[in-house]
């Protein structure tokens, strides 16, 4: 279906689809400026447990170079991306 649609889809149409079957076209990518302005929301404080856990040594360089609170902002990543695919139901 490599094409724009013909009419609005409902959501179950949508939810039908597969991801090939998608038209981006009008969705533009997220380069290098959109990264630039993006800000991270916090959540509101939920009840946090510890864990142990592996992350890529330069992430968490990065994400402690911007100062106290990295754990909270890394977590702010995380429940940003669970949010969406929960809504889209990966």
């Amino acid at each position: 279906m490599k094409r724009p649609y013909d009419r609005e889809l409902t959501t179950e149409e949508l939810l039908r689809l597969k991801d090939e079957d998608i038209d981006y076209s009008d969705i533009p990518e997220l380069d290098d400026d959109f990264w630039a302005k993006a800000r991270i929301i916090m959540p509101e404080r939920r009840k946090k447990i510890q864990i142990t856990a592996k992350f890529d040594a330069d992430m968490v360089a990065w994400f402690k170079a911007q100062g106290r609170g990295y754990q909270a902002r890394m977590n702010a990543v995380l429940r940003s991306y669970y949010e969406t695919a929960r809504r889209s139901g990966i």
